[in-house]
């Protein structure tokens, strides 16, 4: 027996290296100067960038964990730069959309779990052991601690950080922090904004949104209307605007 299994018809870019015991299956797509550790296992419907590095244990593009699942053909995405450590699972997306996405520049922790039909974008980390549903988003920048579960369908928004040991049944509004049990708005990522290069101005923006949202008498449509009033338009709060009024789970509660 041999050590690795390539199938013939994978493709793999230049200076990818791949360790013993990796099983690589049929139309599986591995970009240049990726690195495959030991015992790997990619599955058909894979699609991975460059300068990835995946470590052993890891399961790629395996079956979804959806009963509703009929064996067609879907595949995972993963973009460039992206890490996925110790034995990680992503599963391929169903027929809802097709496939499951990782962007650029993610950190995927130890024993995470991405199921079908999810999509993170890009400069995300998860922590170790969090495990997400079918589709979730998960947009740019967003930070999940350890130990997070997040419900089917919940969407996290740019630059947010979720607390570890977090469960996630609503959506989490850009920009903000979550923690406590049961999940609650806890401030703003003011220390995450400022490494990503946000001005004071900007900052002090955000909090004032979310004051209105989280901090007054009024309730979440409510302060949408007066944040339309009382706020000229920017880039930054019609970010916050459309995410809420476009969340179908509606968001995470304040502190009580």
């Amino acid at each position: 027996m041999t050590e690795r299994y390539i199938h013939p018809n994978a493709q793999i870019g230049k200076n990818v290296k791949i360790g013993q015991f990796c099983f690589i299956d049929e139309d599986v797509i591995i970009g240049d100067d990726t690195v495959i550790e030991p015992n790997v296992i990619i599955y058909r419907g894979a699609r991975i960038g460059k300068n990835c590095r995946i470590f052993p244990g890891a399961v790629i593009a395996a079956e979804p964990q959806d009963l509703k699942f009929g064996g067609e053909y879907t595949t995972v995405e993963i973009g460039d730069y992206t890490t996925l450590r110790e034995c990680v699972t992503v599963n391929r997306g169903t027929k809802a959309s097709g496939t499951t996405k990782i962007g650029n520049h993610n950190l995927i922790m130890a024993y995470c779990h991405i199921a079908h039909d999810c999509v993170i974008h890009d400069h995300c980390v998860l922590s170790n052991s969090t495990n997400l549903a079918g589709h979730i988003t998960i947009e740019d920048y967003a930070i999940l601690g350890g130990m997070c579960g997040v419900h089917q369908f919940t969407k996290i928004g740019k630059h947010a950080f979720v607390g570890g040991g977090s469960m996630l049944r609503k959506d989490v509004p850009p920009y903000v922090i979550v923690a406590k049990d049961p999940t609650a708005y806890t401030g703003i990522n003011s220390i995450g904004l400022k490494r990503r290069g946000f001005s004071n101005t900007e900052i002090h923006l955000i909090q004032d949104l979310y004051r209105y949202i989280y901090l007054s008498d009024l309730n979440v449509s409510q302060a949408i209307e007066k944040i339309l009033t009382d706020f000229e338009t920017s880039e930054i709060r019609d970010e916050v605007v459309n995410f809420i009024q476009n969340s179908e789970r509606g968001i995470v509660r304040g502190i009580n």
